[in-house]
């Protein structure tokens, strides 16, 4: 499967990123097809430069088949090369189990008829 990804480059603490076509098997800055693009975070939002895309390639390799990965497919929406980016949904890792959702439910059944209790016996 070709993917369109970042492959890092630049020193450290100072990232710049080369966006490529590359096999997806492959390591990230390892052997990939081409080069397209470029992005430069330390740039400010607005910079023109933060950005860049050789055009004609990034939509030849869109029509082939090559899947960018969610960062490639936010800037390729934000510069009108690609549909809109919708984010992917997240799992809510942090939720309680389902026994613990049933348990939660009960106690406030049990807490819910305890406060109806009090209230009628006044």
């Amino acid at each position: 499967m070709i993917s369109m990804r970042l492959a890092r480059h630049g020193a450290k603490k100072h990232p710049y990123y080369h966006i490529v076509v590359a096999d997806s098997r492959s390591p990230r800055d390892g052997k990939f097809l081409e080069r397209v693009g470029s992005y430069n975070p330390m740039l400010p939002r607005d910079a023109a430069d933060r950005v860049k895309f050789i055009e004609e390639r990034v939509k030849y390799w869109l029509g082939v088949g090559a899947q960018p990965t969610d960062r490639v497919a936010r800037f390729l929406s934000d510069t009108g090369l690609a549909k809109k980016y919708v984010q992917r949904a997240t799992p809510k890792k942090s939720a309680p189990g389902a026994k613990a959702q049933e348990r939660l439910k009960m106690e406030a059944e049990a807490a819910a008829k305890a406060a109806e209790a009090a209230a009628s016996a006044e």
